[in-house]
């Protein structure tokens, strides 16, 4: 039996692509999914009926899901999401922070417009669902967040200034969250994937169609991962890359640094160059 039978679970951003397998993952095991898109295309703009569309096949296949078109970048609108959720279904139990925008360009070349909007979505738009969600997860003693990061974030990606950084700063939040919610049974994690969706279709160079991604770069593939961090056993404090079936954990070390003393100058930390930057050695952060 499926431990995600009866829960209550948002995913956002869920109309197609990584978020409509995690939500149809979910469903599949008996969990109710609010199925939240905003039905606009990769560069926020545009409208469909996306979220509709998986909610059909999720009652198709005997599920139980609705649709919701709000904006998660607006937080009156992020608050009616987790409010709907809990209309319908009574409840919340996991958030999966999934909706996302990509424009790919180039700090130089980046209207300060659309980095603006990149880090509303990602990372207010994340944060305005999760600070929606915190308080029925509170004082219900338990909830599952996953926050979506990425490479791009973490390891650097060229033209992706805005959005690296705003999946980086998931890191952040993370690492926050995981502290606060513990004594109240809420874990928080970052998932980071890798997968061809309409997002990595933009590189054109990667020659990426959307519509028929690659066997080994399936948006499926993501979910395997946002479903293990949802678990009542799960970790908090993680981050789990997911790409091609490949799952593998990122976390943050120290190297064993130099003491100089109160009398250090720009000078003796130069000449100590080497053991600064030495990773040999490493010690790992300890989880919350």
């Amino acid at each position: 039996m499926s431990e995600f039978i009866d829960r209550v679970v948002i995913v956002t951003g869920a109309g197609g692509g990584i978020g409509r397998h995690h939500a149809l993952e979910f469903a599949r095991r008996g969990a109710r999914v609010l199925v939240n898109d905003l039905g606009t295309g990769v560069h926020g703009n545009g409208e469909s009926n996306s979220a509709d569309q998986v909610v059909e096949e999720i009652r198709e296949a005997g599920g139980v899901a609705v649709a919701n078109y709000n904006s998660v970048a607006e937080p009156d609108q992020a608050k009616a999401i987790v409010e709907q959720a809990v209309s319908e279904f009574g409840t919340l139990d996991i958030l999966i922070n999934n909706a996302g925008i990509l424009r790919n360009r180039t700090l130089k070349n980046m209207p300060i417009e659309d980095f603006d909007l990149i880090i509303k979505v990602h990372l207010l738009g994340t944060s305005y669902m999760t600070h929606a969600a915190w308080p029925v997860m509170y004082q219900n003693g338990y909830g599952r967040i996953v926050l979506t990061s990425s490479i791009s974030g973490i390891f650097g990606m060229f033209g992706q200034s805005a959005y690296g950084c705003a999946k980086m700063s998931m890191l952040g939040l993370m690492n926050v969250l995981a502290l606060e919610g513990k004594t109240h049974n809420i874990r928080v994690n970052c998932l980071a994937p890798g997968a061809d969706t309409r997002m990595t279709a933009l590189d054109k160079e990667l020659g990426i169609d959307p519509d028929n991604p690659r066997e080994n770069m399936h948006p499926r593939l993501i979910s395997p991962a946002a479903l293990y961090l949802s678990t009542e056993n799960a970790p908090t404090g993680v981050v789990i890359h997911a790409m091609g079936g490949s799952y593998y954990r990122t976390e943050t070390v120290r190297n064993e640094g130099i003491e100089l003393g109160t009398d250090a100058s720009f000078e003796d930390l130069l000449e100590h160059e080497d053991a600064l930057l030495d990773l040999s050695e490493t010690r790992i952060r300890e989880l919350p």
